[in-house]
This record gives C-alpha cells, structure tokens and sequence, in this order.
C-alpha cells in the first residue's frame, strides 16, 4: 500500500531464534484511532498509548513479542517512552507520533540493550514488501501470520485495507484482540475512523474466544493516510468503508480463533430467538466460554446437555421446553426434547468436520447473537504449563 512500509527483525527480546521486533511506518502521520483492553492491569504501552492517541495521528508502531513490559510500574512506562523516543530520533519524526506495543511475558523489565540494538537496526529494513516480516514479529505461540487485504470503491476511487493481528491464547477481547493493527489509504477524519473501529470491533473481535481471558495488552490500531483519491465524507461512503473494514476484521478474528492454542476445531454458536439483545448475548457468551462445551467438541461428542445448560446459566431468559438445538441444519433437541440416538450418531459425524455451526434456537423473540470459539484439547494445557519455560 502506497505511504506505508514495514520492518521485522531478530533483536534477541526472544529466548529463541525468531523475529522479535516489529515496525510500521507511515510517510506522513496517518490519521489513528485505537482501542485498548479493559482490564484493570495493563501494560505500560496501553498506557502510554492511550495518552498519545488522543491527538488522533501515528506515524509509527513499534511493536515487540515476547515481553509485555506489563507490572512494571513507572520503570515500564519510561522504558516504553524511551522505545518510542528511540522510534522518533531514528526516523526524525515527532514523538507523540509514535506508538509502542508489547506482547509476550508478564512482569519482566524490557532489555532495554536489546531495543537500542533493534531499533537503530530495524529502520534500515523498512519497505513495502516486509509486511511478513513484521507479521513474524509479533507472534508469540501463535502458529501461523495474520493478515488479511481488502479493496473497496468509493464513487469510482479504490482503496485497500490490510489487517495483520497476533493472537493465538488469554482470547477474551474486552475491546480488541490480543494486537490488531489496520492500515488503509482512504481519507477519513478521526471521528468516523473512530466510530466506524468501535462499531466493527463490537462485531468482530468481541465476538471471539479461545480461553475466556482478557489480555493486558489488547490493542486494536488503525491507521488511514489518505493516499488514495477515495473519500470518506458522507453516509455511502461510511457504510462502504466500514462493510470493508469488517470484512477484514472478521478474517482475522476467525484467523485467532482457528489458530487458538491446541485448538482443532472452529465453532460459531449461534444463539437466536430470544427477548432481548442481551440475552442473545449472554446466552451465546456463555456456550463459547463453557469449558465442558469446549472439551465435548475436541472429543465430537454431541453432548447437547452442556450446550443447553450454559444457557440456562448466562443469566438470559429461557424456558427448556421451547428450546430448538441444531448442528448445521441437522435438529438435536426440538423444543426441549432430544430426538434420539440417531440423530446423535448424525451429528457426532458432523462434529468430525473442523468447521462446525451451532444454533440455539429459544423461540421467545426475535433477537440473535454469536460467537466464534474454538475447543479445548490436551495441547492447550501443555502450551501453556510450558509457557515461560
């Protein structure tokens, strides 16, 4: 995309041999929206990140793996400074136009030798074609990239959007996904980047979970620098943009989900008929949460009980015997009576399958809501005993 550039090195943040340091970086400063984690501990990035991005532009983005500069106190937030400060002498561009992210272990001081080491090296690697290495290197137990492009037109003008994310494990996005940056050449003013970011987020990364934890560092960043001739300036033009920038939301979260830790199956549960938008909400949220949903789905085995009393638990109104259970369009439970051990037998050879569709069906109104989550395998416990090891 024209206007930005990217970086990805080994600076040694890393106890292994991988690509640990990322950058992002923009000609001009772009115009920023971001949101970050709403957990009450936070990294000393989202800290820093929330004072500068009130002025509404970026121009860079550090970003490292494997230490999340979180409990750190003050000596974190003025590490993240220094980073940031490193970031704006090295390309000569203004400070509060520099952003740092951090994912990895909390708890532990940024090797502060490691990032002036990195940070002089990674400026001269910046170019159009490094989107992969940055991808690298931010990536913790993840498996695979995340990036996601799209195009769009507004009134004959092109334009892209580009998605790259990490997130693979503690998926419970309270606002975000673990990190999320969006790039795109549209010109926008702050105000609708920012309100179309809100709207998608709530429809995308808030829709997804792998292990049901908020992370420390949850960041979702976007950047438009306006180089393209297409304009957001009107009511058809937002919902054009928008409907791309979920696109590529969606992609992605879909991407963490699939690509949770030990994960083997993607599932969306989806929870209609009900009263009211928050029951459709709770109700789903809590099937994507329950472990035991999650551990019969590793084990394809269609135990519909669980399913039906995690919504009986969220908190939603249901009533048992109006209640319609179905595995793609295959019924295992019509109003609140299972329909036997051949129906079972058809669903179980569903659940082989590595993308499954649940509907929960309350028949009591007409709102709906839904998750995407994944199951729960041995490896998942494994990763994650192991993981500061």
């Amino acid at each position: 995309m024209k206007g930005f550039r990217f970086a990805g090195i080994r600076a040694g943040i890393k106890k292994k041999d991988e690509k640990d340091l990322g950058l992002i970086y923009c000609d001009s400063p772009a115009v920023a929206a971001a949101l970050f984690t709403r957990n009450k501990v936070v990294a000393a990035p989202v800290i820093l990140g929330k004072e500068k991005i009130r002025m509404g532009l970026c121009q860079a983005v550090l970003v490292n793996s494997g230490n999340a500069n979180c409990f750190t106190g003050e000596r974190g937030v003025e590490d993240a400074k220094t980073c940031s400060k490193m970031v704006s002498k090295s390309l000569n561009i203004s400070d509060d136009h520099v952003l740092v992210s951090s994912t990895g272990v909390i708890g532990a001081y940024l090797p502060m030798e490691k990032f002036e080491f990195g940070v002089t090296e990674i400026v001269q690697h910046l170019s159009e074609n490094h989107i992969d290495d940055f991808s690298d290197a931010i990536l913790t137990t993840d498996t695979c990239r995340k990036i996601v492009i799209e195009n769009g037109s507004i009134k004959n003008k092109q334009f892209s959007v580009i998605g790259i994310a990490k997130g693979s494990g503690m998926i419970r996005p309270d606002m975000a996904t673990m990190l999320a940056f969006i790039i795109t050449d549209v010109k926008i003013l702050y105000e609708d980047l920012k309100a179309s970011l809100i709207d998608v987020n709530e429809k995308t990364f808030n829709r997804i979970t792998v292990d049901g934890d908020t992370s420390t560092n949850d960041t979702l960043l976007t950047l438009a620098n306006g180089s393209s001739d297409a304009f957001v300036n009107d009511s058809e033009s937002k919902i054009i943009f928008q409907n791309v920038l979920e696109k590529v939301c969606m992609q992605l979260s879909k991407m963490i989900v699939r690509d949770g830790e030990g994960a083997t199956k993607l599932v969306q549960i989806t929870v209609k008929g009900a009263q009211t938008k928050e029951d459709a909400f709770k109700a789903s949220e809590a099937i994507a949460h329950s472990n035991l949903v999650k551990t019969a789905i590793y084990g394809e085995d269609p135990n519909w009980g669980r399913i039906t009393a995690a919504a009986g638990r969220s908190g939603a109104y249901v009533v048992t015997e109006k209640m319609d259970l179905f595995f793609d369009d295959q019924p295992l439970v019509l109003k609140g009576n299972w329909l036997g051990p051949d129906a079972e037998k058809k669903i179980a050879r569903l659940m082989k399958k590595n993308e499954i569709f649940i509907t929960l069906d309350l028949n009591l109104g007409q709102e709906t809501d839904s998750f995407w989550f994944c199951d729960f395998s041995e490896n998942y416990v494994k990763i994650n005993a192991e993981y500061r090891s």
